[in-house]
């Protein structure tokens, strides 16, 4: 069992990201903390929160886990990709999405700009951030602009070379011309590759040269201009401030190893031939966090961590759907290159692990070691029980069904619409009792006309199954039974579908009462109940939920996209690729609203005549 008072005791002094779970093991809130010890202890201290929602709250967590990060900033981004990725019930969720900005820089461009940015679009430019602000972001700009005479203009080249006189920005010494080679090329690309290099953080080449400037113009009395330098300093300090959580747009695996220290064990006993050791994985997708898994593993105590790490990569890759291009272990594994070799093999591209020594991709690693073993101090003998529990539940399932086989993967199936509007199918992966969101799919429905949830279930799975007979990787796999929401209607399509791609897997209804919650199971033509109480009808619940859960998000998202559109098509000259690249970039219509021109050029698709009729549309239609 989950002791709250004991695990109180056992949080760090450290900033991080907490998450509160219920009794089904569903995630409720998420939040931030410069220290986690104060912040979670204080849900639990009578009294102390005047907050009715956080006194409410704390009556259903049952327990929590979190994240340790290396300052606030990480906690602040951390907590937003979590709440966005798992939507919990108690969080205030904004309904667009608020993204966090970003400094790009135009390095496919022949004189390259350095421009804010909402968001990371699939381009050839540089993205620098999350920032916290879009404050933030434009006092950056306003300063790296101040330093360097690096061009603001939309203008292209070479076709737009010597067409016009200079921009006043040139007049006013942040722009030296380049447009009407006034300056030379070789030079300017010197001070955008400089500039570059003082967003990265490599401040102390100019922090020198304003420390000097400020002490000579002390000297020579000129103390306004000594003001001004010193303020300047000052705001170099923010862009000191790194931020690991988005961490450039790629996809992969931070993989780090935690072992229990057993002190002078008894030879006989069972700990001295067998000790907990606990991997954590951190997935990065497109550059950021998108959640976490640990994994207990059983080793011997003189065994060697390269050893348990192949072992676990080996393992754990061996069932993934999705093998990413590269793997970060904080150590190498024994046969490296072997293993290299194997996941490549699986893959079917090149797979690289690595062991970074130094930079933000070191800092990450370290930051999933402490998190490795502040879970197996503080967490090892919960997962040990949530273990048990999960294939306690999966047993108890086995057994009301009567089934042989061993119940380790579920895929359970969804179909969600508004009147046959819009209508998307969803599948959602348990491996072990637990959720695999790395595994689940979104289906937006082709050949479903109207409110049809039975032909929605069939063109679902023939999806899914088609993938796998075409050794698809992220559907490299099939389930021990595949769970439908419904009963004998969905039941029937989905063994439609099996049956025409000659699959044998067990299909499995999950039926509900009068009002709507979890009654029990429909097989082979049988209701089975299982009590409220077990472990068994738990899992099932979560199951039912959460796939429920997952199609209606995105039904909602498709939803609120088709609503936007509509307004983009009323804009002359907007044809459906155009409004594709700025829904794409902007993902709500109100950032496309209070966009200027020179932002709405900077999308791809998007040239500058576009870009004016967008912005002349929204400011003739406020």
């Amino acid at each position: 069992m989950f002791d709250i008072k004991e695990e109180l005791k056992k949080l760090p002094h450290k900033p991080g990201v907490y998450i509160m779970k219920d009794e089904n093991d569903a995630i409720i809130y998420v939040g931030k903390a410069i220290d986690l010890h104060n912040r979670v202890r204080s849900y639990f201290q009578a009294g102390v929160s005047a907050n009715y929602k956080a006194q409410h709250m704390a009556g259903y967590i049952t327990h929590f886990s979190y994240h340790v990060t290396n300052n606030e900033i990480e906690a602040f981004i951390l907590e937003d990709t979590l709440i966005k990725l798992h939507r919990p019930k108690y969080n205030i969720r904004l309904k667009d999405d608020k993204a966090y900005p970003y400094i790009r820089i135009t390095v496919h461009e022949r004189l390259p700009r350095i421009l804010f940015a909402r968001q990371r679009s699939k381009d050839k430019a540089k993205y620098y951030g999350p920032f916290m602000s879009n404050t933030r972001v434009r006092e950056i700009l306003a300063f790296v602009h101040k330093l360097w005479p690096i061009r603001q203009c939309a203008k292209t080249f070479p076709r737009d070379f010597n067409k016009g006189r200079p921009c006043l920005n040139h007049h006013i010494g942040q722009c030296r011309a380049p447009c009407n080679k006034l300056f030379d090329e070789e030079t300017y690309g010197h001070y955008v590759a400089e500039a570059e290099r003082f967003i990265q953080g490599k401040t102390t080449p100019v922090l020198s040269r304003l420390k000097k400037e400020m002490a000579e113009a002390a000297e020579d009395m000129k103390f306004e201009r000594a003001a001004e330098i010193r303020d300047t300093i000052s705001m170099l300090e923010i862009l000191n401030e790194k931020q690991k959580v988005d961490t450039g747009g790629e996809d992969r695996d931070i993989v780090a190893l935690a072992r229990k220290k057993n002190e002078n064990p008894d030879e006989d006993s069972a700990e001295a031939k067998n000790s907990d050791a606990l991997v954590e994985v951190f997935f990065v997708r497109d550059g950021k966090i998108t959640g976490s898994e640990h994994f207990l593993m059983e080793s011997d105590p003189q065994g060697d961590d390269g050893e348990i790490l192949a072992a676990f990569i080996k393992q754990f890759y061996s069932e993934a759907a999705f093998i990413p291009k590269e793997v970060s272990c904080i150590s190498p594994p024994a046969e490296k290159d072997a293993i290299v070799n194997w996941l490549s093999h699986l893959a079917e591209r090149r797979v690289e692990i690595n062991v970074p020594q130094k930079g933000e991709k070191r800092d990450m690693a370290l930051m999933a070691q402490t998190n490795a073993e502040l879970t197996l101090a503080q967490f090892g003998a919960h997962i040990r029980n949530e273990t048990e529990r999960n294939r306690r539940a999966l047993q108890e399932i086995t057994d009301a069904l009567g089934l042989e086989l061993r119940l380790t993967r579920i895929e359970a199936l969804d179909i969600s619409n508004t009147q046959g509007f819009e209508s998307v199918g969803s599948m959602i992966v348990f491996e072990e009792g637990k959720a695999k969101k790395s595994d689940y799919r979104k289906f937006k429905l082709r050949g479903v006309i109207g409110p049809d949830d039975y032909a929605g279930i069939e063109e679902v799975l023939t999806r899914r199954l088609t993938r796998y007979r075409q050794n698809h990787t992220a559907f490299s796999k099939l389930p021990d039974m595949i769970f439908v929401d419904g009963g004998k209607g969905q039941i029937t399509a989905a063994k439609k579908a099996l049956t025409a791609l000659d699959l044998d897997v067990p299909v499995c209804g999950m039926v509900k009462d009068d009002k709507h919650r979890t009654r029990g199971l429909l097989y082979e033509g049988k209701e089975v109940a299982l009590p409220r109480t077990s472990d068994g009808f738990k899992l099932m619940t979560r199951i039912q939920d959460e796939v429920h859960r997952f199609a209606l998000e995105y039904h909602k998202k498709l939803r609120a996209e088709t609503q936007v559109r509509s307004v983009l098509d009323d804009i002359p000259g907007i044809g459906p690729t155009r409004r594709k690249a700025l829904l794409s970039h902007f993902k709500n219509i109100e950032s496309i609203r209070t966009a200027s021109v020179e932002i709405l050029s900077s999308v791809p698709m998007i040239d500058k005549k576009s870009a004016e009729a967008v912005y002349l549309f929204f400011q003739t239609n406020q």
